[in-house]
Order: C-alpha cells, then structure tokens, then sequence
C-alpha cells in the first residue's frame, strides 16, 4: 500500500515527451503542450519542451506519449475513519480508488460510522474530527476533504458558525437526517452558506434507515449547492424531474456511479442541451450498499462518453476542473499554480478504439499507467485497471 501521508517536497519535476495532455478545463480541454514542469507540488510551467526550464531536475518522467490528465475528482464519497468501510467492512478502498486515478474525494457525510451520533453536540464533534482526522492522514496519498455533518432538527445559525470555526467546509447529505421539509433544509442551507459552507441535498429515493424520498420541489426550494446524485443514490427520480431540476436550479448538477444510469446519461444530455456542462460533476456514492467502486468514477467517464455520445475529452472534465471549480479546489486543472495532481493514462491493451479518447467513446475504460499527488509518485501502473498499452518512466530521481 502507498504511504498513507506526504513524505516531503517534490522538488522540481520534469515530466516530458506527453502525447496527450488533458486541461480539465471545459472551454478548452485539450492543451498544445507536450510538457509539465512541477516544483515542491505545484504547476510552475506547461508547454513545449523547448520553452521550458528543464534543468536541475530531481525527477524526470518520459510519459512515453501517453494521456497526463488532472487527477480525477470523487465529489461524493461516505468515508468513516482511515482506509475502512464498515459499511461493506472493507480496509484499502481509498488506496484501491487512487489506483483507479482518483487523488481528491469530498465527503458527503460519514453516515456510515457505527452508532453515528444524532444529537448536535454529538454530530458537531463528529464532523470536526472527522475533518482533522482526515486532514493529517491520506490514504496512498489521496487528499480526502471530510467533516460533513448531516444536519437535524433543532440546529440553529450559532451551530453553523461553531463548525465553520472549527475548519469544518461541508455539510452531509440534506435528507439523511431528520431534516426533510424544503423550508426547514433552506434556512439550514442559508446558514451553511453565510458561514462559507458548501452544502449537498440527497436526490431521489431514500439509501439507508433514517433517510427518505427527496423530490425535486425540496431540492428547488432548500437550494443547496450541490444537487447530489442527482440520478438518484441509487433509486432516482424520473427523468422528467431530473430534467426539470437541471432547468431551473443553477446549483451542481452531481452524476453518480451507485446511480440509475440511464437517469444519468439524461442529465448529462441536458446540461449540455441547456448549455451549462461546466454544472455537472461525477462522484460515485461509495462506499454503499453497492460496493466500493475503485474504478468508478472512470467506469462512469466510458457510460457517459459511449452511451450518452459526449466527447471523451469532455466527460474528463466533470471530473477534474468541473468539480474543483465548484468545490473551490486548488487541483483539477492543468495550468501554473495547481496542485500536482496527475494520471497518466493510455488506450487498454487490446481495445478497439483506436487511441485513449476513441477507446472511452467506444465504452472502454483506460489504462491507468502512473498516479502522481502533489508531484510525488503514488502509483505506478495501476493494480485494478486493464494493462496500459504504453506507461509513462521515471528517468532520474534524486
């Protein structure tokens, strides 16, 4: 397993000799750029080789004309503590998932702990340690943003501005708790947001005990941030509902893996029929009653690439620069500045497509080759998807 936290700086890193470089911006997915220069974890330079300061480099990798794309962003996950789900009891998902490309996911709440604590005091003090525990450990590297409380009845403003204090920046599922009625979840929303917390509403049928039916008249009327798995976590509401919501709410539009996926594809199609795809952002709603999905968040990019006819390059987008724009994340993007957060990935061996984009329209997930986190090295190729045709070297390294 990779380190659980950061070793150290990065250093300069060179990575070099890139045939295809994914901005994980929408308005221009696709970079003129063959090489990325890092330094102690951030994006100092992209572009041609011949234009950039390559010397004195303590890490040097050839991607072998290989895809170097944003590290893919879970914008919805339920961790509990460390690398465990007690949920389906399993140890090493977090790990597992970056060897999928994942290296951020966003906590929608950490409804699974055992005997979760349902007074306000008690979810307070749920959240923040949740947020510290998370914040000081990093399973195989992977920043996991948690502490996000799901709200209950009898919160008031004082509560919301304790927890933003305190380092807490999310708010749990609306929905799963006791809170249900749309006017009740807007006033808790208002605070949330007056006090810089991001809010997510549960969409669709209820997902475990205690949670319920969420229809789009509460999601439009409590307004929260993000409209969570809005194909439903897992049983979804109609397609003329899901459709209605992404016409006349401006929030999120979040499309999940443990989703009814032809609810997803439908969303995805009208977020870009109604010319707002820089709304919609993937998660996959993991660990749950489904599983835990290491690949899912690219099982999800082949869905709606193949079935829902979206460019490739495109759907790589939710999943990087979409979602940390709206999550207010520092990664997902490939230009000066970022974090250093990379997958290198190519075609599978043995797939149809011709090349990495047309083998994801075609329905097939890539090759995972190289995993890096703030410019350090995670993984190499990855243990859980199909062989890469090609993997990118690491040359030198001090």
């Amino acid at each position: 397993m990779a380190e659980a936290t950061a070793t150290g700086k990065s250093g300069k890193v060179v990575i070099r000799n890139i045939g295809l470089l994914l901005s994980g911006d929408i308005d221009k997915p696709i970079l003129d750029a063959d090489t990325i220069v890092v330094n102690d974890g951030l994006i100092v330079a992209v572009g041609k080789l011949k234009d950039c300061d390559v010397e004195h480099a303590q890490t040097v990798i050839d991607a072998h004309q290989t895809c170097v794309c944003p590290g893919l962003i879970d914008s919805h996950v339920h961790p509990v503590f460390g690398d465990w789900s007690p949920r389906q009891n399993q140890i090493g998902w977090i790990d597992s998932t970056m060897h999928g490309g994942v290296t951020t996911m966003i906590s929608a709440g950490e409804v699974h702990l055992p005997g979760r604590p349902k007074d306000i005091v008690g979810l307070k003090a749920l959240a923040i340690t949740a947020q510290r525990a998370f914040d000081n450990f990093r399973p195989g590297g992977v920043k996991v943003l948690a502490g996000a409380p799901v709200i209950e009845k009898g919160m008031v403003e004082q509560d919301f501005r304790e927890l933003a204090e305190a380092g807490v920046g999310l708010l749990g599922e609306v929905g799963l708790g006791s809170v249900k009625a749309g006017y009740e979840a807007k006033e808790m929303v208002a605070w949330a947001r007056k006090y810089g917390i991001q809010s997510t509403i549960h969409t669709g049928g209820p997902s475990i005990p205690g949670s319920g039916l969420i229809d789009k008249d509460v999601v439009l009327e409590a307004d929260a941030d993000v409209i969570g798995h809005i194909n439903g976590g897992h049983t979804s509401l109609s397609e003329q509902h899901v459709c209605e919501l992404c016409e006349k709410s401006s929030r999120a539009i979040e499309i999940v893996h443990n989703g009814n996926e032809k609810v997803a594809i439908a969303a995805a199609q009208a977020a870009l029929q109604l010319k707002c795809p820089h709304r919609v952002i993937l998660g996959t709603d993991g660990p749950a009653g489904s599983g835990v999905q290491p690949l899912g968040i690219l099982r999800l990019i082949a869905l709606l690439s193949s079935l829902g006819n979206i460019p490739a390059e495109l759907v790589f987008c939710f999943a990087t620069g979409n979602t940390a724009k709206i999550r207010k994340l520092n990664c997902g993007l490939i230009e000066v500045g970022r974090d250093a957060d990379f997958v290198f990935l190519d075609k599978a061996q043995h797939t149809a497509g011709m090349d990495l984009l047309d083998s994801v329209q075609r329905g097939d997930i890539p090759g995972v080759g190289m995993v890096m986190i703030d410019g350090l090295v995670r993984s190499g190729r990855s243990r859980n998807t199909p062989p890469a045709t090609a993997i990118p070297e690491v040359l030198a390294h001090a």
